[in-house]
């Protein structure tokens, strides 16, 4: 039973004294989240004839709106005899802050209709709205409503008009409006800084923070995690512990948000140790948290943790979506549970969750690599979407490992239906082909994509050192060190050669010869980008170097020497997942 609180019973003050009241006790109840107490509050106002002040309802619909409840919020503003714009704006801030954009967006109409004026509140709640549905259209209209208003001075309005153009991807507009602004605050910053990461534009991203520091503008924990997510696409170790340090310094390492993009930042950067300590610290989790951190284990080999956690969060009232499903889908694939990974697909339909063509491709990443290549050609022909392209390039990586050259070509005729398509397919396809030693073949997808004018990602390896990115392509001799890098990597040749490694020459995918092959494949950029590491950073420290592209399976083979000869942790990050070598061994269990 719920203890009354006995302040609401002595409410026997006069009306204005008690109306002031009031508004403190819910003002209270509001800030702690405390719905119980908030519902009786709301019986006594009712009681009391309170509820048709339009400070007291502003209140009510306010204290629904942060205990995650907007419907009673709109009971509450359906039953008001008048409606002030105060009462307007709470409404629909409501649905807005309680991701109900169209509701939001819809009751702005109505209050437009009724002849109420918007004002500062209102405008920040329909451009976020505007936002969360990416309808750059309507919030265009909405920031030329602001300006006929002259709300556009309005550092609040503006604000969320960078930020609503920023979150739409139209970072020109947001930049413009940025610029245009006589005021700025900590929102209009961050809008900024978070639009600049979602293009990729990471210099800028950070060239904006370092500014927003300098001019003391003061940070929150969505300029924080838009910095760390710039940190991590970058894998930029070292920038992103400073940023945890500020994170500290600003009391922003607790927040969920702050804590998510810190665990995909060491998660990223080859420090899983790290997103452990960092999900075990932060006590109050949300369902981001708990996605990233499965998404960290499944990543880095921990297959087991990552079905721990699934049961965990399930232990503790978290219902999983769609994300944490693909989640554990990719640690079956890269784990080759086959039946797992049909259990938890069969097992989103009881949580009410319709595969997405995300879930398909995993599934059929997982079949494609455990070698059920028809098993996976019927699930693509079942699918109730159509496959997309991830969906047939999963299919391909499954042909390539198993050399299934005939399947190969039928995914390729089905892939070319599509259209123009990425290189990565052009690319799977003559690797396929080349893989079975069908050079014939494998020229002509080659020839197919120079035709389309499609150019092949270039494979690169980087390696963080200090505050620089040293970045090593195949066969690379730009690099100040090449003398030293080269030698090592000869040193390297004879000690493997001594404990039995013999170069796996399969994996070159051009018609040369045996010596000319045995050449191109020790220099891969990986293998370079290890030797720097080598003659660079101290024994104890591991060595950890990111990859773009998938590793071959002889220079994964040759890392497994490298530790076994210098007794060196080298963590190798490829486009899939990472690879943890140590005394001869990997994570991955030679299944990626």
């Amino acid at each position: 039973m719920v203890e009354v609180d006995t302040r609401i019973l002595q409410l026997q003050q006069p009306f204005s004294e008690k109306y002031r009241n009031i508004c403190n006790l819910l003002l209270s109840v509001t800030h702690s989240r405390s719905l119980p107490k908030g519902i009786q509050l709301h019986a006594h106002i009712i009681k009391s004839g309170l509820e048709a002040i339009p400070l007291v309802s502003h209140h009510l619909i306010n204290l629904y709106s942060k205990t995650q409840l907007p419907y009673s919020s709109r009971q509450v503003f359906d039953e008001l005899p008048q409606r002030s714009s105060t009462s307007w704006s709470s409404l629909i801030s409501s649905f807005a802050q309680n991701d109900l954009p169209f509701l939001a967006l819809h009751f702005f109409r109505r209050m437009l209709r009724h002849g109420v004026r918007p004002d500062d509140h209102t405008f920040p709640s329909a451009t976020k709205s505007c936002a969360i549905l990416s309808i750059v259209d309507v919030g265009q209209s909405l920031h030329c409503f602001v300006l006929k208003t002259r709300y556009d001075f309005d550092v609040f309005v503006g604000s969320s008009i960078v930020d609503m153009y920023a979150k739409c991807g139209e970072i020109g507009y947001a930049r413009k409006v940025f610029d245009d602004m006589p005021d700025k605050n900590v929102v209009s910053w961050s809008g900024m800084i978070y639009g600049y990461a979602q293009m990729g534009e990471d210099e800028e991203a950070l060239r904006l923070f370092k500014q927003a520091l300098v001019e003391d503008v003061g940070v929150n924990d969505f300029t924080l995690s838009s910095v760390l997510r710039v940190c991590s696409a970058s894998t930029l170790l070292e920038l992103g512990k400073q940023v945890h340090g500020l994170c500290f310094k600003t009391s922003f390492d607790a927040s969920c948000f702050v804590g998510s993009s810190l665990i995909s930042l060491y998660s990223k950067c080859g420090v899983v140790e790290g997103a452990y300590e960092i999900f075990e610290e932060i006590k109050v989790r949300n369902l981001g948290m708990w996605n990233a951190m499965m998404i960290a284990c499944a990543q880095h080999a921990h297959t087991s943790k990552t079905f721990e956690l699934f049961l965990q969060m399930q232990s503790v009232g978290m219902k999983p979506n769609f994300i944490t499903f693909l989640c554990v889908l990719y640690a079956c694939s890269h784990a080759g549970l086959v039946e797992r990974g049909q259990h938890y697909f069969e097992l989103m339909k009881e949580y009410g969750i319709e595969p997405g063509s995300q879930h398909y491709a995993t599934m059929v990443d997982l079949l494609g690599r455990a070698g059920k290549l028809q098993d996976a050609v019927k699930m693509i022909r079942e699918m109730p979407v159509e496959p997309t392209e991830s969906v047939w390039g999963a299919l391909l990586t499954g042909c390539r490992i198993h050399g299934n050259t005939e399947l190969a070509s039928y995914v390729a005729d089905r892939v070319f239906e599509l259209g123009p398509v990425s290189s990565g397919l052009h690319v799977l396809l003559s690797n396929a082909y080349a893989a079975a030693g069908r050079w014939e073949e494998a020229a002509k997808a080659r020839k197919m994509l120079r035709d389309q004018g499609i150019k092949k990602e270039t494979g690169l390896s980087w390696v963080e050192e200090g505050n620089r990115v040293h970045t090593f392509a195949a066969g690379d001799m730009s690099h100040g060190k090449t003398v030293e890098i080269y030698k090592k990597l000869e040193e390297l040749g004879e000690e493997m050669a001594k404990a039995g490694y013999v170069a796996d020459t399969s994996f070159v995918l051009k018609e040369v010869d045996g010596d000319e092959k045995s050449q191109t494949i020790r220099y891969h950029s990986e293998r370079l980008a290890i030797a720097f590491g080598l003659i660079t950073f101290p024994q104890e420290r591991p060595i950890r170097v990111m990859k773009n592209l998938r590793v071959c399976g002889d220079c994964h083979t040759a890392i497994k020497f490298i530790s076994k000869c210098t007794g060196r942790v080298i963590i190798v990050r490829d486009n899939n997942r990472f690879h943890r070598f140590e005394d001869g061994k990997c994570t991955c269990g030679d299944y990626w």
